[in-house]
């Protein structure tokens, strides 16, 4: 079955960066459309960024030029790269086969506080 496991979460401060990744297993990575969404305290799912399987690359619009998707098909590892960090990007992300965040991994917590 459909395994996702994101890893590299922590706190860090306002300005800092931290770059996250998702083992996946179960499907044909390659072969597939992969997805960035996170979950602030209190809030829904939202769409992060999304990578397809020509390399194309889509973010969120208040993202944009602050996170940075990429993928290893030989590894089947999805990463996100994100520099800038502010408060509001406090959330737990969570790698996705959709956009919309139905089949995701057990997410890995980011913090930005000072």
């Amino acid at each position: 079955q459909v395994q996702l496991v994101e890893s590299g979460g922590g706190l860090v401060q306002p300005g800092g960066s931290l770059r996250l990744s998702c083992t996946a297993s179960g499907f044909t990575f390659r072969y597939s459309s992969m997805h960035w969404v996170r979950q602030a305290p209190g809030k829904g799912l939202e769409w992060v960024s999304t990578v397809n399987i020509a390399g194309g690359t889509f973010y969120a619009a208040s993202l944009k030029g602050r996170f940075t998707i990429s993928r290893d098909n030989a590894k089947s590892t999805l990463y996100l790269q994100m520099n800038s960090l502010k408060s509001g990007d406090t959330a737990v992300y969570y790698c996705a086969t959709d956009r919309n965040g139905d089949q995701r991994g057990q997410g890995t917590e980011v913090t930005v506080s000072s």
